[in-house]
């Protein structure tokens, strides 16, 4: 019974092992192997080693490759010789046909490893180092083996049979082993074919394991359901080499569980072949919620609902299926269903199985862990958007934390609550924060909501490093860094005397701070988890088998599958846990994020290429089309809306366009800016319809939505001539922003307001609001916003007379640098038109003398603005062209450009939004 019924955490041999076994015969021969592989080159022997590599580390996978998958993975390898080792390994397995022929081929594995007898080698033999990876694995193959009864050789023989069976059986004619003209091999497979291995004796041992099974309330280590589990498991299609498809949703979906065909459900009833202990259901099962976690609700409801029903109906103690509909609900906005599958999980479990990162409390085992409990419903209430009812629970679950002297737990309820202070726009805690159990007690509730994140961030982070918490103290750094983005830090006191500081952001602290949490990567291993194991490195790198090597980033893929040489087999992932690479990699997306404030357009793009190049695996789907809708944004900002499209059309092939989702928002974005641009009033209103039904009717929730909506409504109004709705609407969103302190879109929403007034003709009345932005613009550090600003305060003194041109033009010239090396091509259009009516209005400048000071810039201009498409900046500059050329007496230039002007404005006085192909992209 040893070969059948083992103590958790044994080592089983099983068929795919036995595989595993010859092929390492085949990479390291005993000396009395007579035929050995025939190896192309030594990077040919290298691959086969690390293939090997990647299939002993991992043994412990949910699910076992079958034979064919197996040997549709050695055909990636084998190169000119693939049918050599293929046919090597099924009739190698074709040949153990008896008891002694295990025996005697576990006794010829000893011969690969080395001892202390091996000093004396032949030339060109390879030996295994007994301690390596793969002579670890080896010897514990030996051991298993040895370690059988009788009967568990005989039931080892039998799965050999049926593992064979199957993939003979699902083999086309002329896809059967090639093994020339040998008789002899023919005869040994037409011979396993009609073997009757299924009339051994095995009734006794099956009977005491269904005994068992039925005298334990407890699920047995090993689930021995074979009909019932072996269905659910080929419901489970999990390719070991998986091909590329060119369809929609083809590579949103590949990495998830999903139903196979009919065609698989053929089996026999007594398949149960590959027995999965419950630890190997778990780390499906973990592997699974980093799955939904990482793609939401690209995964499809239904379909792994049934798989987990199933799953729960099978092993009703695997708490976690719980926790896993509980996600799968959560990420498909299913309120009732993921409320009820979390407490469902917390009334059966109390909270003690999947929370590792956790360890449980002396003193609170007749409680459960009810602390954690409230941290997961405060984490599904921030979720689904209810603020207060999220701080609430939160603040409940210090309080039990507390009590429980759960300190790591009381570090994690901390950063959620931070994160819902930083993400949500809360104007008031009083009566929540106040409380006497308040993480913020100590220094009272007279601190602004900003004040009270400062000293949450600072505690979080301090606790997380006195626990040693080596991911949260990054992710604290990195909150760190974003509260230090968009925060001017002041003094938490309010009397006595104070030190002189400037209000303004620091940039320096921002990229201490992110650089501090970057240093995870080399830290990571001190901080370990017992559920990472290194099997699910390989498995990874087994998947990933035929990926082509290069960036993929907005490019399209190359359907020729055929060419070997495109793809790269050595191409394995890092083996770092996924949710380091997730922490590592959002310290590039922040960067990002930092240099577009900044004003660094180059170093933006560059970061989130990085992060989607590189951390883009590993990542949630909702960061990834973030990074990908920056790379849009740039690509619209400095080259036009055509190459824009064209690879918003490839991100929306990778991605979902769901409500809310990144990419969906880009594209509203970059419709309605070409529709004020080509004066499709309609279209561009329509997007700003469809902008607000997006954001959430919570207050507090959407914030960016809701900012994005009302700045595009005012800039439509606007475009509209319609001055006195637009700068109401502008007026609300500024009231909206200090309210919940958005103070960097404070200064976007007055260079609206000061853009209103000059368009309006009230240049007086804008002025105010140009120098409050670029105020708020100094003290944030935007420096690509306050040349903006810059550029707006200049037009306005322009439109107030002649006599202000100079002092117009010593702005623009000061501006240019920053304009000229960062700014897109409307800003910089912007710029060359403003300059050119400088001069053209300064009484002491002459023309006909330095003309080509005014016509280069306003050639510039226009050749921008048409990529743009944007007609009225385009016609203002065709029209200042004509106004040169005609001072020039230059006649058939002017009329040329004449002809532009006219162009221009026609296109903007009557859009043609039917003949438009992006009209019906909504």
């Amino acid at each position: 019974m040893a070969g059948i019924f083992k103590p958790p955490g044994a080592f089983a041999i099983t068929p795919h092992k036995v595989s595993v076994c010859i092929l390492l015969q085949i990479y390291a021969p005993p000396p009395q192997l007579s035929v050995t592989f025939p190896f192309s080159s030594v990077s040919h022997h290298n691959r086969l080693g690390l293939f090997l590599l990647a299939l002993t580390k991992s043994f412990d996978d949910i699910l076992e490759p079958k034979l064919d998958d197996l040997i549709a993975q050695l055909r990636e390898i084998g190169g000119s010789q693939n049918h050599w080792l293929s046919d090597h390994l099924t009739c190698r397995l074709s040949s153990l046909s008896s008891p002694d022929d295990l025996f005697n081929f576990f006794s010829d594995l000893r011969g690969i490893l080395g001892g202390p007898d091996s000093a004396i080698v032949e030339d060109d033999q390879i030996i295994l180092d007994p301690s390596s990876i793969l002579g670890t694995f080896l010897r514990r193959c030996i051991l298993a083996f040895n370690l059988l009864s009788f009967e568990g050789v005989c039931h080892l023989l039998n799965n050999v049979g049926i593992y064979c069976k199957d993939a003979l059986s699902s083999c086309p004619p002329y896809e059967l082993p090639h093994v020339g003209n040998s008789s002899n091999d023919s005869e040994g497979l037409l011979e396993y074919e009609n073997m009757d291995l299924e009339n051994l004796v095995f009734e006794k041992v099956t009977e005491e394991i269904e005994a068992r099974k039925r005298a334990s309330e407890r699920v047995s280590f090993h689930i021995h359901a074979p009909k019932a589990l072996y269905g659910l498991v080929e419901d489970i299609e999990v390719s070991a080499a998986p091909k590329f498809k060119h369809s929609d949703k083809a590579r949103e979906t590949s990495t998830f569980v999903h139903p196979a065909n009919n065609s698989m459900r053929g089996v026999d009833p007594n398949g149960g072949i590959f027995l999965r202990t419950n630890w190997q259901i778990q780390g499906y099962l973990l592997e699974q919620a980093d799955a939904i976690e990482k793609h939401d609700s690209s995964i499809p409801l239904n379909a792994f609902e049934s798989i987990l029903k199933q799953l729960q109906k099978l092993a009703p103690e695997l708490h976690r299926v719980h926790f896993l509909r509980y996600l799968n609900n959560l990420y498909h906005d299913d309120y009732p269903a993921a409320l009820e599958n979390l407490l469902c999980y917390f009334d059966y479990s109390a909270g003690t199985e999947g929370f590792e990162f956790v360890p449980p409390s002396s003193g609170c085992n007749s409680f459960g862990r009810y602390e954690i409990a409230l941290l997961c419903l405060g984490m599904m209430h921030f979720h689904f958007g209810h603020p207060k009812q999220a701080l609430e629970v939160l603040t409940e679950a210090v309080r039990v934390s507390q009590q429980h002297s759960n300190d790591t737990c009381l570090a994690y309820t901390l950063a959620a609550i931070c994160n819902l202070l930083s993400e949500i726009g809360i104007s008031s805690t009083s009566g929540i924060l106040g409380s006497s159990y308040s993480p913020v007690t100590s220094i009272g509730t007279s601190l602004s909501i900003q004040q009270q994140l400062f000293v949450l961030l600072r505690r979080s982070l301090k606790r997380a490093e006195t626990l040693k918490l080596k991911r949260l103290v990054a992710s604290n750094h990195l909150a760190m860094a974003k509260f230090d983005l968009t925060h001017v830090q002041r003094p938490l006191l309010s009397f006595g005397p104070k030190a002189s500081m400037m209000l303004r952001t620091c940039p320096a602290n921002v990229c201490k701070e992110m650089r501090l949490s970057s240093h995870l990567i080399s830290e990571f291993s001190t901080e370990s988890s017992i559920m990472i194991t290194d099997g699910a490195f390989s498995t990874a790198w087994l998947k990933n088998l035929r990926k082509p090597m290069g960036s993929l980033v907005l490019s399209q893929e190359n359907g020729s599958g055929n060419n070997s040489d495109a793809f790269q087999f050595c191409a394995q992932p890092s083996s770092i846990p996924g949710s380091v690479l997730q922490l590592v990699g959002s310290s590039y997306l922040l960067r990002a994020t930092a240099w577009e404030l900044y004003g660094s357009a180059p170093l933006a793009r560059i970061n989130a290429l990085v992060y989607a190049t590189c951390f883009g695996d590993a990542s949630s789907s909702a960061d990834v089309a973030l990074a990908y809708a920056k790379l849009i944004q740039h690509l619209a900002v400095f080259n036009g809306y055509k190459e824009a499209f064209a690879a918003l059309k490839i991100a929306e092939e990778k991605f979902l366009s769901i409500s809310k989702s990144r990419i969906l928002l880009i594209k509203l974005q970059l419709l309605h800016e070409r529709a004020l641009h080509r004066g499709h009033l309609k279209l561009a209103q329509q997007v700003c319809d469809e902008l607000g039904v997006l954001a959430s009717s919570v207050t507090g929730v959407d914030m960016e939505l809701k900012t994005e909506a009302s700045l595009r409504h005012a800039r439509t109004l606007l475009a509209a001539n319609q001055f006195s709705q637009a700068a109401a609407v502008a007026h609300s969103l500024f009231c909206m922003c200090y309210k919940f302190n958005l103070q960097v879109e404070n200064a976007t929403v007055l260079l609206l307001l000061a853009e209103i007034h000059k368009k309006s003709g009230n240049a007086v009345l804008g002025l105010p609001y140009a120098l409050a932005s670029l105020s708020f613009c100094q003290s944030f550090n935007l420096d690509l916003l306050r040349a903006s600003a810059t550029l707006t305060l200049a037009e306005l003194w322009l439109s107030l007379g002649s006599n202000h041109a100079k002092r117009a033009l010593t702005l623009i010239h000061g501006a240019l640098p920053m304009i000229l090396g960062h700014g897109g091509l409307e800003l910089r259009a912007r710029a060359y038109i403003a300059e050119a009516k400088c001069y053209l209005s300064d009484p002491s400048f002459s023309v006909s003398e330095n003309f080509e000071v005014v016509l280069d810039p306003l050639r510039q201009a226009s050749d921008e603005l048409q990529v743009l498409e944007y007609h009225e900046l385009a016609a203002e500059a065709f029209y200042l062209m004509a106004i040169v050329f005609d001072k020039l007496g230059q006649l058939e230039e002017r009329e040329e450009a004449a002809c532009s002007f006219k162009v221009h404005v026609m296109a903007l006085e009557n859009p043609q939004d039917e003949d438009d192909p992006l009209f019906n992209m909504l």
